[in-house]
């Protein structure tokens, strides 16, 4: 493998396509892998440690985008099957994901293929090779999912196949080019909205909303039972079968006489408008919701129906 490439061209890469083979990766590992084992799931009484250690799975996509002259500029990507033991692609899933993209972005090409690892490998030349039927030249998108914190850089590298005579015999090399992360608007907010859902204390926020969801049900199961000890003891209280105490009665009086205070003409103004303001925002959130389904349905019947397929170079998706 070479160490960079001399074809010149200008490789931009949207954060779409690192989030997406990301999330790619982890889906893939958390359904092949189980949970780490601890001592006491340990078959046998067997030390964990001396389990033998799982690969760290690979996964495999197309990742598409435009061609400009000298720049190409990979927007987005999809996932593709792989069969290990012929180191294939699914070739029908291939072209049916190809047709259903190309009535979505019908201004992106199929500019390569992505996959996880440390490195290139010999297989991952075949691949290569099988997708060159749909691009003649395609890139390779390579994401190493091992954390290293002592990196500065992104784990991703992208590389182009170039033909080099080795031995007096030609051969396909995989050539490693730069890059630069390009960002549309979009991409930014919902970048940094992914950044800000991150805790601060290494643990998911799906864990800290769950913390906090028990927390506020602890606290109104709590409240629920004093009410009703409280209110069984004054029961008891007014049947004779406890003796009465003042010092307790003038303390329930004090607490009850501030329960009208939230029955007052103030408050029910303010809740009341707090209120419909919240099912303003409601229906305006769903009135959006449906014109963008609106939009999208116009858009996909008029890909559909109104344009025509363009031929030549690249594989388009129109």
């Amino acid at each position: 493998m070479a160490s960079s490439s001399s074809s010149g061209l200008t490789f931009k890469l949207h954060p779409l396509v690192i989030v997406n083979i990301s999330d790619h990766y982890t889906r893939v590992k958390s359904q092949s892998f189980p949970p780490p084992t601890t001592p006491h799931s340990a078959p046998n009484g067997a030390d964990p440690s001396s389990l033998p250690s799982s690969t760290p799975p690979r996964v495999f996509g197309c990742v598409i985008g435009v061609q400009r002259g000298r720049t190409v500029e990979i927007f987005n990507s999809f996932e593709l099957l792989y069969d290990a033991k012929t180191h294939s692609l699914d070739r029908a899933f291939l072209e049916k994901k190809q047709e259903l993209y190309k009535k979505v972005f019908p201004h992106f090409y199929i500019l390569g293929w992505y996959s996880t690892g440390s490195d290139a490998q010999e297989s991952d030349m075949i691949i290569h090779k099988a997708l060159m039927d749909v691009n003649e030249s395609p890139v390779y998108v390579l994401l190493n999912p091992s954390i290293n914190p002592t990196q500065k850089d992104l784990p991703v590298t992208i590389y182009e196949s170039e033909l080099h005579v080795i031995d007096g015999i030609p051969q396909l090399i995989f050539v490693q080019s730069s890059y630069t992360i390009e960002t549309v608007e979009a991409e930014r907010i919902s970048v940094d909205h992914v950044a800000h859902l991150k805790p601060s204390d290494g643990g998911s926020a799906a864990t800290q909303l769950a913390a906090h969801l028990t927390g506020i049900h602890s606290a109104i199961k709590m409240l629920n039972s004093r009410i009703r000890v409280l209110h069984h003891y004054l029961l008891a209280m007014q049947k004779g079968e406890i003796p009465c105490e003042n010092s307790l009665l003038r303390q329930v009086s004090s607490l009850l006489r501030r329960l009208p205070a939230i029955e007052s003409e103030k408050f029910q103004d303010d809740f009341l408008m707090e209120y419909n303001d919240t099912l303003l925002v409601t229906y305006l959130a769903m009135f959006t919701n449906c014109s963008s389904t609106m939009n999208e349905l116009v858009d996909k019947f008029n890909t559909a129906y109104d344009r025509h397929s363009r031929r030549g170079g690249r594989t388009a998706f129109i």
